[in-house]
């Protein structure tokens, strides 16, 4: 494995057919959820939840048939998934740019919601982050338009066929004692009632009546997070598991190798990727990518741009074709509605999104999100995942795929 830059240690918010896997991974043509059909079907079923800023609109449209276990010798699926972290739209088009990007390429993604843009900053008074005042957040709140905006696109992502996670609140990130660093098991839990107070009760909060509610039963529908910078996953999984979590995606240590479980959870981390032009590897996330052409600024020289751009795209398509070619570990990428650099690096994962949903890879690349891969993982014959897991970063099966799980 080729050296990892020590500055891609780092996550940030938001600024201001077959079984799955196996032939089809929807109702319909495509590599992920089938989005031709309405969303009036579900809608005429809503229950209203609590104040009614959530509703239970039943089972989820546009999800994968049951997944089913690979037959003995066959290949696995390359899955990939595009998460993002924040998941608010603050006028700058991009939650629904990437929302109509899935759909044109038949992809699911998850969609990591901070739980403040549902909580308006006249209540921030609410909110009690652990080591920290009330009230406090790094990152900032969003005003009545922006929040509804962040609602609707949200209710629309989850009736597309989306996972809606959680990115909990304040992003509270560093070393110090504010940060989720040092949160113990019993503040992780406090950060996600709250998480979970402010988007299941946000028409109280808000006092909006012209906003549907979200077409969920969040306490139902949140099985996985992912943590401000990428830190505190030790005693966050502790409370995971007592809530009943499916996986966790915080962890940034992570190589192109198929995951494992910690503590009775899936470990989904941000991987490693090859850095076209140097030696050393870079997570595989907008922020990371910055880090390393920008260093600390969101707004280096403009004449760098195209450059970085192409950079950062070649990046992920060649983290995809490692794994697409070798040990067809699943690919993780998380990004940020941001518009760092001028935007690139949205430019870049939208570039790198339609080059692997290719027709050329399409029977057998799959573009699901986290819940989606962990439900595939979770009726895979064990033996056989011990043989994936077993590959190395790059690492083809020797013999084939035939000879690696036949025997199994």
């Amino acid at each position: 494995m080729r050296a990892i830059s020590r500055r891609n240690l780092l996550g940030m918010g938001v600024g201001a057919a077959a079984a799955l896997g196996v032939a089809s991974c929807s109702s319909g043509s495509g590599s992920g959820p089938d989005k031709a059909k309405g969303k009036d079907t579900v809608q005429a079923k809503a229950k209203p939840i609590g104040d009614g800023s959530t509703a239970d609109y039943g089972p989820q449209p546009h999800q994968p048939k049951k997944p089913e276990p690979l037959e003995p010798g066959q290949a696995p699926p390359q899955f990939v998934i595009f998460s993002w972290d924040g998941a608010g739209e603050v006028g700058n088009g991009l939650f629904p740019r990437f929302r109509k990007l899935a759909q044109d390429h038949g992809a699911a993604m998850t969609f990591f919601l901070s739980g403040l843009y549902c909580l308006p900053e006249s209540k921030k008074h609410l909110y009690r982050p652990p080591n920290n005042k009330v009230g406090a957040s790094a990152i900032g709140y969003l005003g009545d338009d922006h929040i509804k905006a962040t609602l609707k696109n949200v209710r629309e992502a989850w009736l597309e066929g989306h996972e809606i996670g959680t990115h909990f609140n304040g992003h509270f990130c560093g070393t110090g004692p504010t940060s989720v660093k040092h949160w113990t098991p019993a503040q992780w839990r406090s950060e996600i009632d709250q998480a979970m107070d402010f988007v299941t009760k946000w028409r109280t909060n808000t006092g909006f009546t012209d906003v549907e509610p979200l077409p969920f039963d969040y306490r139902k529908e949140l099985v996985g997070a992912r943590t401000p910078c990428l830190l505190g996953q030790d005693n966050l999984l502790p409370t995971a598991k007592k809530l009943g979590w499916r996986y966790d995606a915080s962890s940034p240590g992570g190589r192109q190798m198929w995951p494992k479980k910690k503590m009775g959870i899936w470990d989904f981390p941000l991987q490693a990727m090859p850095f076209p032009g140097h030696k050393f590897e870079v997570l595989s996330m907008d922020y990371n990518i910055l880090a390393n052409q920008s260093k600390n600024t969101t707004k280096g020289p403009p004449a760098n741009y195209p450059g970085w751009r192409k950079q950062a795209t070649e990046s992920y398509i060649a983290g995809f074709k490692r794994a697409y070619e070798t040990n067809r570990a699943p690919f993780f990428i998380g990004n940020h509605f941001e518009e760092w650099n001028g935007g690139i690096y949205m430019d870049a994962v939208a570039e790198a999104l339609k080059h692997i949903a290719d027709e050329k890879y399409k029977k057998d690349v799959r573009l699901v999100s986290f819940r989606q891969f962990a439900d595939w993982l979770d009726v895979q014959d064990p033996k056989v995942l011990a043989k994936f897991q077993s590959l190395g970063v790059g690492q083809k099966p020797a013999g084939g795929w035939k000879a690696l799980t036949s025997g199994a």
